[in-house]
């Protein structure tokens, strides 16, 4: 995403303008456009011009609107339909696919446009490559929303890891970002069971099975690309294995100097299942942690493991929930914060104010802060347990520290009522 323009005041209102390019850009914008917002971008509606005979004339006119926004959807993009047609010419896709994800942002125009009236109610589709204007009131520009700004607009981001999880006669294609998993297509072609009888049969099969999954790899695999680190094939069995050999013969084969250049990126692991799940856990073995440790997505993989663990060896020093993690917060116990992108897309300001607050006190306090995007499965396991966990630096007991706090209430509540006593 590129940054066309920004002023954030003291207050932190003030506007962004951003020209968004792909899939992981409009996530971004779903992040940060929240209600209340103001949003300018380009958009289409239909203008009815009645003349003085009372004939209609009806058209589409281009234009750029204003919206007080109250409704923003994200729809992601959709995988191509399994596809067992000959391959692909030699040479790799595009680094940088068009966006296909969409962002649908509605509201009232809140700025008089000469074709719609003011307070008219219309629905915006944000374009790539178009750019939008995101205008926040006072304490908007907080600094999640700024540093999302910020991550989103380092240049040269891109996919760093594309990953074919594969069973017998199956395949998934994904393409992993710091915050997206996109599934680009999932391939099935039927093989027949080998028995002694059918021997041929299977072997046919097989070879259908590896043309289409070679097609579809240099139809959606940027193996070429400098930001590409690592090309996972994963399986159980050694489906993975029959896979690798088959795409390095056929690069031979068709002389694919680019994709033989690319052979030191494949890197093969054992899952137990051939399912998206899957990739969490292979983005936690050890082949690949040693490459991927510096990434984003890897590293919040490796710390939700660890936040498991010591949830069923250590429970004193793992607590999630809003409500407990605020507790540790306060005592300064949060070594790691895990948080999820989802809560701070909380319509309630006060409800986001909340977690913006424990993320910016974890921080000043040296401890490490983790965002975690929901469109990771680390992600949506993190949602799947209130969307915050913390891992803390010492032990403490639930039990007692909420005892303290129950104590704290009632002494407070105490020393109020003896207080309003003598004033009365």
């Amino acid at each position: 995403m590129k940054l066309v323009g920004k002023r954030i005041e003291k207050d932190r209102s003030g506007h962004v303008t951003v020209r968004p390019e792909d899939d992981e850009d409009m996530w971004h914008l779903y992040n940060l456009i929240q209600d209340g917002d103001r949003v300018r971008a380009a958009g289409i509606r239909r203008i009815q011009n009645v003349s003085a005979t009372g004939s209609v004339d009806s058209k589409r006119v281009r234009l750029h609107l204003t919206l007080a926004v109250t409704r923003i959807t994200w729809a992601p993009s959709t995988a191509p339909g399994a596809d067992s047609g000959s391959s692909t010419a030699n040479g790799a896709p595009n680094g940088a696919p068009a966006a296909t994800a969409t962002v649908e942002v509605a509201g009232r125009v809140a700025e008089e446009n000469q074709h719609v009236k003011l307070g008219a109610f219309h629905t915006l589709d944000i374009e790539a490559n178009k750019d939008v204007r995101i205008e926040k009131e006072a304490g908007g520009w907080d600094s999640v929303a700024l540093g999302r700004v910020e991550e989103s607009c380092v240049p040269g981001r891109g996919a760093e890891v594309a990953a074919i999880v594969c069973g017998e006669g199956t395949a998934i294609f994904c393409l992993l970002s710091e915050h997206m998993t996109v599934v680009l297509q999932r391939l099935e072609v039927p093989i027949p069971r080998k028995i002694s009888s059918q021997s041929s049969a299977h072997e046919k099969g097989l070879a259908r099975f590896y043309q289409s999954l070679f097609a579809s790899f240099l139809r959606h695999v940027p193996y070429s690309s400098p930001s590409l680190r690592a090309i996972v094939v994963a399986s159980p069995g050694w489906v993975r294995d029959g896979v690798f050999d088959f795409i390095m013969a056929e690069a031979s084969r068709t002389s694919n100097k680019a994709l033989l250049t690319a052979r030191n990126k494949f890197i093969k692991v054992h899952v137990n299942s051939p399912h998206v799940h899957s990739l969490v856990e292979a983005l936690k073995s050890p082949e690949i942690a040693s490459q991927m440790k510096e990434t984003k997505f890897a590293r919040e993989g490796m710390m939700l493991d660890k936040f498991f663990k010591m949830l069923a060896s250590d429970e004193m020093r793992a607590w999630y929930g809003p409500d407990h993690v605020a507790l540790a917060r306060d005592r300064g116990a949060i070594g790691t914060l895990l948080i999820s992108d989802e809560l701070f897309r909380s319509s309630d300001p006060a409800l986001r104010k909340k977690f913006v607050g424990i993320v910016e006190d974890v921080k000043q306090k040296g401890g490490e802060v983790l965002i975690f995007s929901s469109m990771h499965e680390s992600g949506q396991q993190l949602n799947q347990l209130t969307g915050i966990a913390a891992i803390l630096t010492f032990p403490l007991d639930v039990e007692v520290v909420e005892a303290e706090e129950r104590e704290a209430k009632e002494e407070e509540e105490r020393r109020k009522a003896e207080e309003e006593g003598i004033a009365a």
